[in-house]
């Protein structure tokens, strides 16, 4: 079980490199271990924390000069993170569980659609469509912060949609926040996961260690894998396990 966690970090390390979608290989392995689902889904959290923050240290240069109003992005991410990780902390494991299949069903279209998506967001973001109140837009970080720190699949296509809402345009910049942004919002998760006695070490690590080789690969693979690839499989995973948990949850 321990080398099988390991090579699911590694396929999750080099999917966020490469296309996202990292946490549909480690999550359902965490959950085959036989812990309990809201430890798995909060050990899955540190397991695949290095895929944002190694990327976020890859955009260092682009990060040292941050868009005006971003810091304040940075406060809703942290806070939003942390609310997430408590609605986690203290739901139990059988209302969770029930959430389980959804969850991933929303992840896996999230990463079916997002770009198109994204797109549609970006063209009325250009056409001033949807300059709304700070407060407004706050508020769906706040909202997309949360699910970050509870779930966490599918976060990156969330916020690379808010930044653009934010009027963050430029691919590179936005890039750059959004995986900034996610390691924030994971970092303060996996805190106070961690301090609510939430994460099972002893299957963490071996996981945690693959995630760091999967990133370290995941940037030459990156250049060589069509992410259309992998993003399709991403996808066929993602229907595979909601319909499977869908099936384990409710009908069994």
């Amino acid at each position: 079980m321990m080398l099988l966690l390991f090579l699911a970090g590694v396929l999750a390390g080099i999917s966020n490199a490469v296309a996202g979608g990292g946490t549909f290989f480690t999550f359902p392995v965490f959950l085959s271990a036989g812990i309990p689902p809201v430890v798995a889904n909060a050990s899955n959290a540190v397991a695949v924390w290095p895929g944002h923050a190694l990327a976020a240290f890859g955009y260092r240069r682009e990060l040292r000069q941050l868009p005006h109003g971003i810091r304040g992005s940075i406060v809703v991410a942290m806070s939003g993170g942390a609310v997430g990780a408590l609605l986690l902390a203290y739901m139990g494991n059988k209302a969770f569980s029930m959430l389980i299949p959804f969850l991933i069903l929303f992840a896996t279209l999230l990463f079916a659609f997002g770009k198109g998506m994204n797109r549609w967001v970006d063209r009325q973001a250009s056409k001033g469509l949807m300059q709304g109140s700070a407060l407004i837009t706050r508020g769906v970080e706040f909202v997309i912060a949360v699910y970050g720190g509870f779930f966490g699949a599918g976060l990156g296509i969330m916020l690379i949609g808010g930044l653009l809402m934010l009027g963050v345009h430029d691919i590179h910049t936005n890039n750059a926040l959004k995986n900034l942004l996610g390691a924030i919002v994971t970092a303060i998760s996996v805190m106070v996961l961690s301090l609510s006695g939430l994460v099972s070490w002893n299957h963490t690590v071996f996981a945690f260690s693959g995630a760091v080789l999967g990133g370290l690969l995941g940037v030459p693979l990156a250049r060589l894998i069509p992410d259309r690839w992998l993003k399709r499989l991403v996808v066929a995973v993602g229907m595979f396990l909601s319909i499977y948990y869908f099936i384990k949850y409710y009908v069994e």
